[in-house]
Parts: C-alpha cells; structure tokens; sequence
C-alpha cells in the first residue's frame, strides 16, 4: 500500500498524455515516453518510483516480440531467409563499422567507439511494430521487411552482449572468440528446446484448452507459454524477449494464432506503456544542456547512417527504389535495445559517464525524431523518388489480396458452403470457429480455418478486419452475432456485414444492430422450395426471382 498513491498518479497522468496524444495522432509511445519524463527524478514535480514496475515493464518488450514471433512463423522466416538473414547481418554490421569509425576518428577510445557502434545499429521493433500497426502497414512489404530486419537485430545483439563487458577488460583474442561461439550455441539450444516443445507440447495443449471453450483458460495459457519461454531462455544466459520471440513463431504455425494474438494484446500494451515510461525516466533534461550538440549529432548519425545503409541494401536485393527508402526510413529509429547495451558499456567501464549520457541522450533522441520520420515514410519516399503519394501504399498484390478478402465467422454447414462458393469464385476468405472438429474440417476443404471467437473485439483489431471488404456471421448464437455486429458497426463502420438469422425476430435484431442483409433462414427454405415449385410449373424465371424478391422487400410480411 505504500506504493499505491504513486500508481494512482501514474495511471492518471498517463491517461491524459496517452489521450491527448491518440487525439494529435502522434503515436502512444511517444506519450509514454513523455510520461516518464514528468514523473521521473530529474524533473520538478513529483517522481513515482515503484520498483517492482521496472520488472513487469520488462515482460512488456517479451509480449511484443511473442506477437511478432507469431507473425513470422518458421515457413515465413524460411521464405526469407535470403534477404532477411543477408539484410540483417549487413545492417548491424556494416552501421556498427561505419559509426564506430566515424567515432573514433573524432578521438574517441577504439572500443568506445565500438560500442557507440553497435548501440547506434539497433532499432526499436516495438516502436516500429506499433507504428506500422497503427498506419496500416505492417503487410506491406516495406513494413514486413522493415520489421524482420529490426526483430533480426535482437537475434544479432547476442554477440554484442558477450563482446562489450571483455572491452572493458585485457584478454585474449581466443577467449573472446571462445566466449562469442558460448553464446551462440546457446542461442541455438534455446531455439531447439523451443522448437520441441512446440512441436510434441504447445499444440496438443491448446488442443486440450480449447476443447473446454474457456477463453480465461485459454488466455492464462498463452501467458504461462509465453513467460516459460522468456524464463527458459534467461536461464541460457539470454534475453527475456528472445525466448518470447521463439514461442510466438511456433505458436504462428498453428491454427491458434490469431487467438493467441488477441488473448495477449492488452497485456503487451500495458507493459509495454511501462517500458517506455521507464525509458523516459532516465532522461536527464539538465544533464543533455552540456551535450546537446554531440546528442544531436549523434541523433543525426544514427538516422542517417541506417537509412543510407538499409535503403542501399534494399535495393541492391531487387527491391523497388520507393520501398527501399521506406524500409530505409523504418531502421532509422533508436532503439531499446542500444540502452540496454549503454548500461553494459557503463558497468563494465567501456564508457564513462559523459560518453553514456551522450549515448543515451542520442537513442532517445533518434527514438522521437525517427517515430516522426516513419509516421510519414510515405510520403518522403514519394519525395525522394518524386513518386506520387498514391503509390506509397501497400504493394499491388497485397492490396489486391486484403481487398476482396471475407471473413467468415463460424464454419458450420452455412458458413461451409458460403466458403466454397467463395473460394471456387477466387475470392479469399478467412473462417473463424471455436470447434476443432470444424477447424479440422477446413484444413481437408483448403479453406483457412482459424480458432477464434468471432465476437471478441481483440480478435476482430488482430486480424485488422477493417480491410476487409465483407463480414459474413453464420454463427447459430443470435446474441453472439449482434455483440460482434455492433462492434462492427461502432468501430468499423466502413466493412459491410451480413448475417445468417434463424427466424424473423433475429433477423430484426441483426438488421437493427447494423447488419445491411440478416436473411431468416427458415423462411427463405421455404421461398426456395416455393420457387422450384413455381419452375417445375413454367413460370418463367424472371417472374420467380421479381416474386422472391418483393416478398423479401415487404419484411416477408406476405409470407406470414
């Protein structure tokens, strides 16, 4: 209880921040970056110091990368192996190169200089995966290679975490790279451990789970997965986030995913709130006044130096000129994960105190200024290439694909045959169910079958339902599809919905809750059998259809 006065505080001054920066469209970080500013030691005012937060903020950045890992599960990682293993490697270290020789021929110590290196290489995937999200883009292709590369960074930062605290002392070149190879093969033993796991335990656990249709049980088992595999990984001697990032890409080969996705959305976001807030309070507006210079040049060199370097990559793999400096512009941001290395630097006496407040003030800087730049990559992109800002969307294929795509929810005889039809017609669509037999069954038709409750308002934000071009609900629970409907139609109101109504009054209820068409399945069976009663005696088919058609638009009132 102690503690409880700070927490009320917290909660209301990062209420006001959030909300007034969601009303400006500045993205939310941001704001809680701003937060932790008012509220840290370095600034007037009260300061809020609650040390168990800095330990959950942590499982923030570890729920993030779990929801990225299940956006790039092992086929997608193995389609882009090429460009994502060559592009990732390249950027870290041809910026860590690049910096660290501009550093030190400004007569900065050599493994200083290093190190401000291999912090200016790094990139906040949580500030570009929120971002992205937030814009649209996370399907486009700047923004899934963009966000590979960064989410790659953390893969290659491992060695980063071995080499600098040796800097800070004399050894030997065969034990620095004995140290290096440790860790390494400890990565892979993680990834192994997970990859079992996965395979022989992950999948017939929430085989087990979903049988029980619970969705708290369902969400405390995403939980205890997720922080298995962060806890597993730190026992290794690595990252929370690693292990995270390594059960979401099993979990994303599953049939679950878009579940899992939205059973721990609202925790990532609060924990992530956190991090940031942790990550303002560390900012020292007094203490940049001597080093503002440096601090903005350093801000200026890792924007600077990422983009050149990633956009020339990029674009040397075959990517188009616009998308290269578009992913380009995604790297350009400082990262978290380069403060987590200042602090190493700091322990092990690499850097001394003026070199991590400029190197601190520097990530943080380029945190905010880069946020800016990718809010309005596309239209930079545009600029620079002198493309019309109309071409700076998705790619054509994609657009083509979440155009015309249906989401379908439940797959039961109604919501089958409405995917055949749909599928035999070309048109792609993605069906949701809570029944496993019926997720089965959808693997055997071709049709892309998900676990997922179809009115959970998570589930709909996760599978960015707004760029769907219908909803259908063929769910059999009237009360289930009028709560999805309403939400549909308070959140999304652009996205057409129809729905399959058992009787008259449903039909009503639907059509009320927002539905353009709820057609009352009992009565239109028997407009049916009344219309091939009508061909069997020649009445010709135009006839039949303007009849079926009336009675539909008087209500079926002359059917009752």
């Amino acid at each position: 209880m102690e503690h409880f006065a700070s927490i009320l505080l917290l909660l209301f001054v990062a209420i006001s921040v959030v909300l007034t920066f969601q009303r400006m469209h500045v993205p939310t970080s941001l704001g809680y970056l701003l937060v932790g500013v008012i509220l840290g030691p370095h600034t007037l005012g009260p300061t809020v110091t609650v040390p168990e937060l800095e330990t959950l903020a942590e499982f923030g950045v570890v729920f993030l990368m779990f929801t990225i890992g299940l956006n790039f599960s092992l086929p997608q990682l193995q389609a882009l192996r090429h460009q994502v293993l060559g592009l990732g490697t390249g950027q870290v270290a041809f910026t860590t190169l690049l910096v660290g020789l501009i550093v030190w021929l400004s007569e900065v110590p050599a493994a200083s200089a290093f190190v401000f290196g291999a912090v200016f290489a790094q990139s906040s995937t949580s500030i570009i995966a929120s971002l992205l999200s937030e814009q649209g883009e996370d399907n486009a292709k700047h923004g899934r290679l963009g966000l590979a590369m960064s989410v790659f960074q953390d893969v290659t930062a491992v060695p980063f975490l071995v080499i600098i605290p040796v800097l800070g002392t004399s050894v030997a070149a065969d034990v620095l790279a004995g140290a290096l190879g440790w860790a390494l093969a400890k990565a892979v033993l993680a990834f192994v451990l997970v990859f079992i796991a996965g395979r022989w335990l992950l999948h017939p656990l929430f085989h087990f789970i979903s049988r029980r249709r619970s969705l708290e049980m369902f969400t405390l088992a995403v939980l205890l997965v997720a922080l298995v595999a962060a806890w597993a990984t730190n026992s290794l001697g690595l990252s929370l986030a690693f292990g995270g990032f390594l059960a979401g890409m099993i979990l994303g080969e599953t049939e679950f995913r878009h579940q899992v996705e939205s059973s721990i959305r609202p925790f990532r976001d609060v924990l992530l709130g956190l991090f940031f807030i942790g990550i303002g309070m560390r900012f020292d507006p007094a203490a940049v006044l001597p080093i503002w210079h440096l601090a903005m040049l350093g801000a200026l060199l890792i924007m600077a130096a990422k983009t050149l370097i990633v956009a020339a990559m990029v674009r040397r793999m075959g990517v188009a000129l616009q998308d290269a400096w578009r992913t380009g512009i995604l790297l350009s941001v400082g990262g978290e994960f380069g403060l987590a290395l200042v602090a190493i630097a700091l322990d092990s006496k690499v850097f001394d105190l003026r070199q991590g407040q400029v190197a601190i003030t520097s990530v943080l800087l380029a945190m905010v200024l880069g946020a800016v730049l990718v809010r309005f990559n596309g239209a930079i992109a545009s600029r620079l290439v002198k493309a019309r800002p109309a071409e700076t969307g998705t790619t054509p294929e994609l657009q083509e694909e979440t155009g015309r795509q249906v989401v379908i929810g439940g797959y039961g005889r109604v919501g089958h045959a409405i995917a055949v039809l749909l599928h035999s017609s070309g048109i792609p669509c993605v069906a949701f169910d809570t029944d496993l037999a019926r997720i089965a069954q959808g693997k055997q038709d071709g049709i892309p079958v998900s676990f997922g409750d179809i009115s959970d308002p998570e589930l709909l934000s996760a599978i960015h339902v707004e760029r769907s071009s219908l909803v259908v609900f063929t769910i059999d629970c009237s009360d289930t599809a009028l709560r999805a409907i309403s939400h549909l139609r308070r959140m999304y109101p652009q996205v057409p919905v129809i729905a399959r109504a058992r009787d008259l009054k449903a039909s009503g209820q639907l059509l009320e809750a927002g539905a353009i068409h709820a057609y009352p399945e009992t009565i239109e069976a028997s407009l049916r059998l009344g219309a091939t009663a009508l061909k069997i005696l020649d009445v010709p088919t135009e006839d039949i259809d303007e009849v079926i058609q009336g009675v539909r638009n008087w209500g079926y009132k002359p059917v009752l």
